[in-house]
Protein backbone atom coordinates (compact mmCIF):
# COMPACT_ATOMS: atom_id res chain seq x y z
CA UNK A 1 0.00 0.00 0.00
CA UNK A 2 2.62 2.35 0.30
CA UNK A 3 5.06 1.37 -2.43
CA UNK A 4 4.41 3.10 -6.23
CA UNK A 5 3.78 1.13 -8.83
CA UNK A 6 4.54 1.88 -12.73
CA UNK A 7 1.28 3.59 -13.01
CA UNK A 8 1.76 5.95 -9.75
CA UNK A 9 5.00 7.22 -11.89
CA UNK A 10 3.76 7.30 -15.24
CA UNK A 11 0.82 9.46 -13.75
CA UNK A 12 3.26 11.58 -11.70
CA UNK A 13 5.94 12.43 -14.89
CA UNK A 14 2.36 13.54 -16.81
CA UNK A 15 1.61 15.79 -14.44
CA UNK A 16 5.26 16.88 -13.81
CA UNK A 17 5.30 17.46 -17.96
CA UNK A 18 1.91 19.61 -18.13
CA UNK A 19 2.99 21.82 -14.95
CA UNK A 20 6.48 22.65 -16.08
CA UNK A 21 5.60 22.65 -19.76
CA UNK A 22 6.66 20.33 -22.10
CA UNK A 23 9.74 23.31 -22.90
CA UNK A 24 10.92 23.54 -19.81
CA UNK A 25 10.96 19.71 -19.15
CA UNK A 26 13.23 18.76 -22.14
CA UNK A 27 15.45 22.29 -21.44
CA UNK A 28 15.64 20.65 -17.68
CA UNK A 29 16.30 16.66 -18.83
CA UNK A 30 19.38 18.21 -21.16
CA UNK A 31 20.71 20.15 -18.28
CA UNK A 32 20.78 17.06 -16.35
CA UNK A 33 22.23 14.87 -19.21
CA UNK A 34 25.03 17.51 -19.64
CA UNK A 35 25.96 17.04 -16.12
CA UNK A 36 25.95 13.35 -16.32
CA UNK A 37 28.06 13.77 -19.60
CA UNK A 38 30.53 15.78 -18.18
CA UNK A 39 30.77 13.72 -14.87
CA UNK A 40 31.89 10.76 -16.98
CA UNK A 41 34.40 12.63 -19.21
CA UNK A 42 36.12 13.65 -15.99
CA UNK A 43 36.35 10.45 -14.39
CA UNK A 44 37.69 9.30 -17.93
CA UNK A 45 40.32 11.70 -17.68
CA UNK A 46 41.01 10.51 -14.43
CA UNK A 47 41.99 7.09 -15.54
CA UNK A 48 43.58 8.09 -18.60
CA UNK A 49 46.57 9.60 -16.98
CA UNK A 50 48.17 7.84 -14.35
CA UNK A 51 50.96 9.00 -12.43
CA UNK A 52 54.24 8.39 -13.30
CA UNK A 53 56.95 8.96 -11.10
CA UNK A 54 59.93 11.09 -12.55
CA UNK A 55 62.70 9.71 -13.74
CA UNK A 56 65.01 13.01 -11.89
CA UNK A 57 63.38 11.98 -8.66
CA UNK A 58 66.33 10.41 -6.47
CA UNK A 59 66.30 8.73 -3.28
CA UNK A 60 66.50 10.52 -0.33
CA UNK A 61 67.89 10.53 2.29
CA UNK A 62 66.76 9.95 6.13
CA UNK A 63 67.42 13.93 7.29
CA UNK A 64 69.38 14.02 10.50
CA UNK A 65 68.17 15.32 13.60
CA UNK A 66 69.41 19.29 14.26
CA UNK A 67 69.40 18.40 17.96
CA UNK A 68 69.81 15.31 19.98
CA UNK A 69 67.91 14.67 23.32
CA UNK A 70 69.53 16.95 25.53
CA UNK A 71 69.01 19.74 23.12
CA UNK A 72 72.36 20.05 21.90
CA UNK A 73 73.22 21.59 18.54
CA UNK A 74 74.23 18.16 16.85
CA UNK A 75 75.01 20.29 13.42
CA UNK A 76 75.17 23.83 12.22
CA UNK A 77 72.59 25.17 8.85
CA UNK A 78 73.64 28.38 9.09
Amino acid sequence: MGSFSPIHLLVLAIVAILLLGGGRFSNLMGDVAKGVKNFKKGMAEEDEKPAKPSARIEAQKSAEPAFDRDGERVRDDR
